[in-house]
């Protein structure tokens, strides 16, 4: 039980020092850091994945780009994507870490709009057209709210992901959660390392109830029942 009562005593030091709640090294801020870099690659995979994978799925054409980016989603390093822009764009901006978050971030997005859009059942699309719907009426109206929730189901993986993942802003010298992780290594402040960590873990499950939350609000009872029956 030695490592337990080391890991209460390192997040009991962390969360004990007054000086890790103020400045711009503190807690709040650093937690506003990592939630804005997270926003925004988000935001960013969001805007650009949900319309392509929207796109897609509708009319069938670029199945091979969803194929492929499920493919890179499994082989890109995040390290070695922030490396390389940090090289190319250097580090006078947070782009050299947004651009690999959002890198990251697109393919959950795109390949569960897709599979959400194309899994509708087909008699679905026939009634609608048949009530005499056009294929953006179809799309909006009929195909979306019942992909609603592989849509979310995208959205949540991505933006755990990119929570996790802020954390290598870091070695750019950025701020957000991750400087306790990274400069906690460097220095063997085992305290920073261990109440970084807990951070990062606790934002990820907030973000997961969010979701949640979102999903049951905004998806129909028609549809969450017919998932349940599934």
């Amino acid at each position: 039980m030695n490592w337990l009562t080391s890991f209460l005593s390192w997040l009991g030091e962390f969360f004990g020092n007054g000086e890790n709640w103020s400045g711009s090294g503190g807690i709040p801020m650093r937690l506003l850091e990592h939630l804005e870099f997270s926003a925004l690659a988000l935001l960013l995979a969001v805007l650009i994945a949900v319309p392509l994978g929207l796109a897609i799925g509708h009319t069938g054409r670029g199945e091979l780009l969803v194929v492929v980016s499920a493919n890179l989603a499994r082989a890109l390093p995040t390290l070695g994507l922030l490396v390389m822009f940090v090289l190319l764009l250097g580090t006078a901006s947070i782009w050299p870490v947004i651009i690999p978050l959002v890198l990251l971030s697109v393919p959950p997005i795109l390949v569960n709009t897709f599979e959400g859009i194309k899994g509708v059942d087909p008699e679905l699309r026939d009634a609608a057209y048949g009530m005499g719907l056009r294929g953006g009426q179809v799309l909006g109206r009929v195909l979306v709210p019942v992909a609603l929730p592989l849509i979310l189901l995208g959205c949540r993986l991505s933006a755990i992901q990119v929570v996790a993942t802020t954390t290598v802003a870091a070695y750019t010298g950025l701020g957000g959660l991750g400087r306790y992780v990274i400069d906690g290594f460097a220095t063997k402040d085992y305290a920073s390392v261990v109440g970084g960590s807990v951070l990062i873990v606790l934002f990820a499950l907030v973000v997961q109830v969010l979701f949640a939350l979102v999903q049951r609000v905004t998806v129909s009872p028609g549809v969450s029942q017919r998932l349940k029956v599934r």
